[in-house]
C-alpha cells in the first residue's frame, strides 16, 4: 500500500512536470527563434537550488519539483510602451529585444507556443499508441454475452458466445440493428441465423411483447466485438492528429456546457478534478499499465492546452486576447489595466483551484469516485 502510494506520487509529479515543461519549452523555443531575450528557464518552481548561465539565459533547477517556467525580458511590461530599465548598459542595449517591444504577431506566436506544444505532445503520444499498441475498433459481429433464464432465447436454445449472422435473412452488422429488427417482430417467430463454434446454425425465436425493464424481448445481453488494429508508422501521425482534434473538441464542448450550467443554473460541473483528483486518477492508470498512463498524459495535455487558450486573464489566451485588442484598436492596452486584469485573473484561478482541491479532498475521504459513474 505504501509502495503503491509512493509510486503514484512520483508518477504524478513526473506527469505534471512533463506537461508544464513541454508547455514552457514552447514559449522558450519560439522566443529564442524570434531573438526575444529569455532571462531564465527553470525546472521546478523557486526557490532556486542550482543554476548556471549559458549565453544570456540562466538555466535553473528549483526546489519544488513541479513544472517549470520561462521568464522573458520585458514580459511584465507587455502592455506598456516602455520597460523600466535599470542603469545597466546591457539592459538599455537589449530593450529592443524585450517582449513588449516586439510586433504583435511575434508576441502572439510566443503566447500560443505553449498551447501548441501541449497539443503536439498529445499527438505524439496518441500516434505512438496507434502504431505500437493498436486501437480497439468496433467489429461487425454481435455476440451473445448473457442469457436470462426462462426467456425466449433460453427456451429456443441460444447459448453464450453465439454470434448473430442474420434475422430472417437480413444480415446483422451491429447491436442497434439487432435490437431494432427484434422490436419490429414482437410476438412473431423470427428465424435467427448464427454461428456457434464456427458452425452455422438456425434457431427460431419469438420475441415477447411484455418483458421486464432490465431485459430485452428475447432475454439476451449482447455485445459488439472489438478488434485491435495497429496502424503503420507513416499513417499514425495523421490519425493521431485527427484523434487529438476530436478529443480537443469534446473537451472544449464539455467545458462550454459546464460553464453554461454553472453561470445560468448554478449547477456545479461533475467530473472536474484538481491536483488531488488527478493524483487519484494517476494511481488508477498506473495500476493498469504504462500504455494507460501514456493515454492519460495525452488527455491531460489536451486539457491543459484547451484551458490555457481560453481568453481569461493570467492565461496564455488572456494575453493573446489583449494582443488582439491592440491590433483591432491600433493601440496598446493600458499597462496598469492589463496588469490588474492578470492579477485578478490569477487570484480567481487560485481560488478555483483551492475550491476544487477541497472538493477533491471531501470526495476522497468519503470514498466517492473521481469521475461520475454511468
Amino acid at each position: 500500500m505504501v509502495l503503491s502510494t509512493l509510486i503514484t506520487i512520483v508518477v504524478f509529479i513526473l506527469i505534471l512536470s512533463v506537461l508544464v515543461l513541454v508547455h514552457e519549452l514552447g514559449h522558450f523555443f519560439v522566443a529564442k527563434k524570434l531573438k526575444i531575450k529569455v532571462e531564465e528557464f527553470g525546472f521546478g518552481l523557486p526557490p532556486r537550488a542550482l543554476s548556471f548561465k549559458r549565453g544570456e539565459t540562466i538555466y535553473s533547477i528549483n526546489w519544488l519539483p513541479i513544472g517549470g517556467f520561462c521568464r522573458l525580458y520585458g514580459e511584465d511590461e507587455a502592455g506598456s510602451g516602455s520597460v523600466k530599465v535599470k542603469t545597466s548598459e546591457a539592459k538599455i542595449k537589449d530593450s529592443h529585444r524585450a517582449f513588449f517591444s516586439r510586433p504583435a504577431w511575434q508576441r502572439a506566436a510566443v503566447s500560443v507556443a505553449g498551447v501548441v506544444m501541449n497539443f503536439l505532445l498529445a499527438v505524439v503520444l496518441i500516434s505512438y499508441l496507434f502504431s505500437a499498441v493498436g486501437v480497439p475498433v468496433s467489429g461487425n459481429k454481435v455476440v451473445v454475452a448473457d442469457i436470462v433464464k426462462n426467456s425466449p432465447a433460453a427456451k429456443a436454445g441460444l447459448k453464450i458466445n453465439d454470434v448473430f449472422v442474420s434475422i430472417d435473412k437480413t444480415k446483422i452488422s451491429g447491436a442497434e440493428q439487432l435490437v431494432s429488427i427484434t422490436k419490429k417482430h414482437l410476438g412473431e417467430p423470427i428465424s435467427v441465423q448464427l454461428t456457434r463454434n464456427g458452425k452455422a446454425k438456425t434457431i427460431d425465436v419469438t420475441p415477447r411483447k411484455i418483458y421486464p425493464a432490465n431485459e430485452g424481448p428475447m432475454g439476451v445481453s449482447i455485445s459488439q466485438n472489438y478488434e485491435v488494429v495497429k496502424y503503420p508508422w507513416y499513417k499514425a501521425p495523421f490519425l493521431g492528429t485527427w484523434e487529438a482534434l476530436k478529443e480537443s473538441w469534446l473537451i472544449a464542448s464539455g467545458l462550454g456546457v459546464a460553464l453554461y450550467q454553472l453561470l445560468f443554473f448554478g449547477v456545479a460541473p461533475k467530473g472536474v478534478a484538481g491536483p488531488v483528483g488527478i493524483a487519484q486518477l494517476t494511481g488508477q492508470f498506473v495500476q493498469i499499465g504504462p500504455y494507460a498512463v501514456m493515454s492519460f498524459v495525452s488527455l491531460l495535455s489536451l486539457n491543459l492546452a484547451i484551458l490555457n487558450i481560453l481568453p481569461f486573464p493570467a492565461l496564455d489566451g488572456g494575453r493573446l486576447f489583449f494582443i488582439v485588442l491592440e491590433v483591432v484598436f491600433r493601440r496598446k492596452v493600458n499597462q496598469k489595466f492589463e496588469a490588474y486584469a492578470h492579477a485578478i485573473g490569477m487570484a480567481i484561478l487560485l481560488a478555483l483551484i483551492a475550491l476544487i482541491t477541497i472538493h477533491d479532498l471531501v470526495r476522497y475521504f468519503t470514498g466517492q469516485p473521481v469521475l461520475p459513474q454511468p
